[in-house]
């Protein structure tokens, strides 16, 4: 089963922190210095918050899968459909390890699909992650679209 991905830059993390822990009526699942992330039920969405962007608002959506063969058949329908993506494959990213791969719809907001591997104890690895690295979608470079740096990261 999918679960929505939501990814907001904040300007003021433990504002927002409690802000959205009092809409959610939970605290975080997992909270750093920099990120804070919920990974809710009702309605099934991983809302994620970090400091990491250039500009308060929308950092990028996505969708995460349970389980490799779900997230194989949305590259699939991605790669019928003709989309650019940039596949990045085993990466670390907001404090996780995940298989993923980036596309960008046509407004220009990157969208990430991707399934979680594991935890890790950094917000990124600069050596595997295109976007935490680059501070700009994979998708919106390979379709030579901009983001004005928008994104950082899952």
């Amino acid at each position: 089963m999918k679960r929505f991905h939501i990814h907001l830059c904040v300007e003021n993390l433990e504002k927002s922190i409690a802000f959205y822990s009092n809409l959610f009526a939970a605290g975080p699942t997992r909270q750093e210095a920099d990120y804070a992330k919920w990974m809710l039920e009702d309605p099934r969405v991983n809302f994620a918050i970090s400091t990491h962007g250039t500009a308060a608002g929308i950092e990028h959506l996505g969708f995460q899968t349970d389980d490799e063969t779900e997230l194989a058949e949305m590259k699939a329908r991605a790669k019928v459909a003709n989309l650019s993506l940039h596949d990045e494959g085993d990466t670390t990213c907001c404090y996780a390890r995940s298989d993923k791969y980036w596309i960008t719809d046509p407004q220009g907001i990157p969208w990430e699909h991707f399934r979680t591997l594991g935890n890790v104890p950094m917000f990124s690895d600069m050596r595997t992650s295109a976007i935490c690295h680059t501070g700009e979608s994979p998708a919106a470079q390979t379709l030579d679209t901009s983001l004005s740096a928008k994104s950082t990261c899952c």
